[in-house]
């Protein structure tokens, strides 16, 4: 959140959606139009109702950011660097599933009005809300 520490905690997805099989993903929750999402924080059992526009990130353990491993093949990793308000920085890759010829850093970053997009590192996957970027700056 734009103020305070992270804290672990639990998050809702739904079940299912009606775009595609499967549970909603955290890239889903996080960019649908509702202004609010339910956190549980690790600490006690209070289920806080957080705004997504006060939200910076979100970092979810050991999760790819394309589930489908067809998909997740045929993406290309972009390596990144986004400098954040407040000034930390954040490192890994983006998976874009963009023609060969548009599949740079910037098309990636430009492709969706989305508020929210993911970078991904071996540990965990980050989403971002891009209105927190400073600056992205691709890594070779």
């Amino acid at each position: 959140m734009t103020e305070g520490a992270s804290q672990p905690g639990q998050i809702f997805l739904m079940e299912r959606v009606p775009h595609h099989d499967g549970p909603e993903t955290v890239l889903e929750l996080l960019n649908r139009p509702e202004g609010f999402f339910a956190f549980r924080p690790a600490a006690n059992h209070d289920v806080l109702l957080i705004s997504k526009v006060q939200t910076v990130s979100l970092s979810v353990d050991r999760q790819a950011p394309i589930a489908d491993p067809a998909r997740l093949s045929a993406a290309r990793m972009l390596g990144v660097e986004l400098v954040l308000t407040g000034g930390s920085k954040l490192g890994g890759w983006a998976s874009a599933e963009l023609p060969e010829h548009h599949a740079r850093l910037l098309d990636y970053l430009n492709a969706s009005r989305d508020p929210f997009f993911a970078v991904w590192t071996h540990a965990a996957t980050h989403y971002v809300n891009r209105a927190y970027v400073l600056y992205a700056r691709p890594l070779s």
